[in-house]
C-alpha cells in the first residue's frame, strides 16, 4: 500500500472529532438542572415536613447552614447553565471564580455538618458511624471532579461535562432518601443493594450523559469516561470503608469528638 493509501487509511480508522457544541446542549443542560433540583427537593422537603409537623427536636444550626450553601450552590450552576443558554460567556465566567470560593465553603462545611449531625444520633437508633464514608467522599468526589473542572474551564466539552458530573454527585442524598429504601426493601441483602440504595439515582443521570454523547457525538468523551472512573473510586471507597470494623471505630471516634 503506498503512503497516500496508508494515510488515507488512518484517517478512515481516526474516531470524528468530538463536537464541542450541539444544537441539543442547550436543552440537555437544562433538562439536567431539573433532574438535579428533582432529586433534592424530592428527597429533603417531605424529610423536613414531617420533622416539623412531628415536633422533632430541631436540627443543629449547621445544618441549616449547609442546606442553604449547598441549595446555594444548585441556584449557581442553574444560572450557570442559563448564562450559556443566554450567551453570556463573560458573566458565565466571572460567576464561575465565584463558585469556586463557594465551593471552598462546602469542603469545610459539608464534613463538619455531618460530625454535627451524626454526634447528635449517638445513643439512638438512628446512630450509623459508617455512613461517615459516604459523606466524605460525597464532598471529596465533589471538589475533585470540579476542581478538574476548573484545570480545563478553557476547555468547554471537558470543562462543562465535569461541572455537570460534580453537581450530579452531591444530589446523591436526595435521590437516596426518597428511592434507597424503597430499593432496600426489594434487594434485600443482595451484594449491591447498599449501592443501589446509595448511588442508584445519580447512577442513572451519570449513565444518561454517557447516552447523550453517544446520540449526538456518536461518541464517548474521554473527560467523561475519566469522570466515570473517578466516580467509580469514590463510590468503592465509600461502601468498602462503611464494611470495614476499623473504619467503623475510627468515623465513631470522631463523631463522639464532634
Amino acid at each position: 500500500m503506498t503512503a497516500s493509501g496508508l494515510g488515507q487509511s488512518s484517517r478512515r480508522l481516526a474516531p470524528p472529532p468530538f463536537a464541542p457544541n450541539h444544537p441539543w446542549d442547550r436543552n440537555f443542560f437544562l433538562l439536567y438542572v431539573g433532574f438535579a433540583w428533582l432529586g433534592i427537593l424530592s428527597g429533603f422537603v417531605p424529610e423536613i415536613v414531617h420533622h416539623v409537623s412531628a415536633h422533632e427536636k430541631p436540627f443543629p444550626l449547621i445544618v441549616h447552614f449547609h442546606a442553604a450553601v449547598f441549595m446555594g450552590w444548585l441556584a449557581l450552576f442553574s444560572v450557570q447553565v442559563l448564562l450559556i443558554r443566554a450567551k453570556e460567556p463573560q458573566l458565565h465566567r466571572k460567576l464561575g471564580f465565584f463558585m469556586l470560593a463557594w465551593a471552598a465553603v462546602m469542603l469545610v462545611l459539608g464534613p463538619a455538618t455531618a460530625l454535627i449531625a451524626d454526634h447528635g444520633d449517638i445513643g439512638t437508633p438512628d446512630a450509623d458511624p459508617g455512613f461517615l464514608s459516604i459523606q466524605f467522599t460525597g464532598i471529596l468526589a465533589f471538589v475533585s471532579l470540579l476542581g478538574a473542572a476548573a484545570l480545563f474551564r478553557k476547555n468547554a466539552p471537558v470543562h462543562k461535562r465535569l461541572v455537570l458530573m460534580s453537581t450530579i454527585y452531591i444530589t446523591d442524598a436526595g435521590f437516596a432518601r426518597w428511592l434507597g429504601g424503597p430499593l432496600h426493601d426489594l434487594l434485600g441483602h443482595a451484594p449491591y443493594s447498599r449501592w443501589a440504595s446509595a448511588y442508584l439515582g445519580t447512577a442513572v443521570l451519570f449513565v444518561g450523559v454517557g447516552l447523550y454523547d453517544l446520540i449526538t457525538r456518536k461518541r464517548l468523551h474521554p473527560a467523561y469516561l475519566a469522570g466515570l472512573a473517578w466516580v467509580a473510586v469514590m463510590e468503592t471507597t465509600a461502601l468498602s470503608l462503611y464494611a470495614s470494623p476499623a473504619w467503623m471505630k475510627l468515623a465513631a471516634s470522631w463523631i463522639a469528638a464532634a
